[in-house]
C-alpha cells in the first residue's frame, strides 16, 4: 500500500471507529425507544416472576418506558430462553436469568442455543437460599444428626424435590455427593405445593425447598429447618446454620439476574447494569428484595458472567456424578 493511500485508510478507519463509538453512545442515550419485554421462563407468582415485575417497575420509572413481564413457562425453562436468543439485540427484549440456565447447559445434549454464547449477561440480582427441612417428628434435630441417620440407613430415606433437573434437585444431589449419603430422589408432579404436602404427610423424609416455599410452615412449627444451603447464613432464619458448617465447601442456591440477546450494544447493557445497582441503593426496593429472601448480587456484567460460568461448571460435575438424565 502506498503511503498516501495508507494514511487515507487509517484516517477512514479512525473515523469509522469514532462514528461507531458515537453511535453506541447515542443508542444508550436514546434507549429505550419503546416498551421492553422481560421474558420469564416461570409461571406468574413464582420468585422469578415477582422479581421481574419488581425490577421492571424500577426500570419503567427510571428509563421512561414500560418494562413488561412476558411469562413463557415450559420446556424446563428453555422456551423463554430461546425466545430471547432469537430476539433482536437492541435491548428491548430481556431475560430473567435463572439457575436452570446453568443446569440445562449440562442436562440436555441438544438445545437450540448455547446459553453462555448466545445470552449477554447484564446483572446479577439475588441469590436465594434453599432450606433443608424435615417433618417435626423426624428423629434428627440437627443437620449433623441427619447426616449420621442417613449414613446409618443408606437408601432408606426419600428426598423430595419439584422435579428432575430443578435447582432444588441438583442442590440435593450435591449434598448427597459431598456428605456421602445415599437417599432416594422422589420428584413430585405438582410443584411446590405438592412437595410440601408430601413432606407434611410423610411421603418423603426431607425436602430441599426454596426459602419462600418453606418459611411460613417453618414459622408455624410444621416444618423443622436443618440448614440453609447458601455459603453464609440467611437473615430470614438467622439461627439456622449453613450446610457448609457441617459439609465444608457446600453451596447451592437459586441465582436470579438479567440477560439480553448476544450482540446487544455494550452501552445498553451498561445502562441496565447501572440501574440495577441504583435499585440496590434504594431503601424501598431493598425492602421488597428482602421480602424475597436471600442475598443481593451487586457487580458488573463480568461479575455476573463469572457466577454463571462457575455455576455451570459445578452443576456439570453433579449431573455427571449422579448420572442425571432429563425426563
Amino acid at each position: 500500500m502506498k503511503l498516501p493511500h495508507r494514511r487515507q485508510f487509517l484516517r477512514l478507519a479512525a473515523g469509522a471507529a469514532a462514528l461507531s463509538a458515537v453511535s453506541r453512545i447515542a443508542q444508550a442515550q436514546a434507549y429505550p425507544t419503546r416498551p421492553v419485554r422481560i421474558v420469564v421462563s416461570a409461571a406468574p407468582g413464582s420468585a422469578p416472576d415477582i422479581l421481574a415485575r419488581l425490577i421492571g417497575q424500577w426500570f419503567s420509572e427510571r428509563l421512561g418506558q414500560q418494562f413488561v413481564t412476558d411469562n413463557r413457562p415450559g420446556g424446563s425453562n428453555t422456551i423463554g430462553t430461546e425466545a430471547v436468543v432469537r430476539a433482536a439485540p437492541d435491548g428491548h427484549t430481556l431475560l430473567l436469568v435463572e439457575s436452570s440456565a446453568s443446569i440445562n447447559a449440562n442436562l440436555y445434549e441438544k438445545l437450540n442455543y448455547n446459553f453462555l454464547r448466545d445470552i449477554a449477561l447484564v446483572a446479577g440480582i439475588i441469590r436465594l437460599p434453599l432450606v433443608i427441612a424435615v417433618h417435626p417428628s423426624f428423629p434428627a434435630k440437627t443437620l449433623a444428626e441427619f447426616i449420621a441417620h442417613a449414613k446409618a440407613n443408606p437408601g432408606r430415606l426419600n428426598m423430595g424435590t419439584p422435579g428432575v433437573g430443578t435447582s432444588l434437585h441438583l442442590g440435593g444431589e450435591l449434598f448427597k455427593m459431598m456428605a456421602g449419603v445415599d437417599m432416594v430422589h422422589v420428584p413430585t408432579r405438582g410443584g411446590g405445593a405438592t412437595l410440601l404436602t408430601d413432606v407434611l404427610g410423610g411421603q418423603v423424609h426431607v425436602i430441599f425447598g426454596t426459602s419462600a416455599l418453606s418459611i411460613e410452615l417453618i414459622r408455624a412449627g410444621r416444618l423443622r429447618p436443618l440448614a440453609v444451603t447458601t455459603a453464609r447464613r440467611w437473615a430470614g432464619l438467622p439461627d439456622i446454620p449453613t450446610v457448609s458448617e457441617f459439609v465444608p465447601g457446600y453451596e447451592a442456591s437459586s441465582i436470579l439476574g438479567l440477560g439480553a440477546p448476544r450482540n446487544t450494544p455494550a452501552a445498553i447493557i451498561d445502562t441496565l447494569n447501572k440501574e440495577v445497582g441504583a435499585a440496590f441503593a434504594d431503601p424501598k426496593i431493598l425492602a421488597r428484595f428482602s421480602d424475597l429472601g436471600g442475598n443481593l448480587l451487586p457487580g458488573s456484567p463480568a461479575d455476573f458472567s463469572k457466577i454463571v460460568v462457575d455455576e455451570t461448571e459445578k452443576w456439570a460435575k453433579v449431573i455427571k456424578f449422579a448420572n442425571i438424565k432429563p425426563e
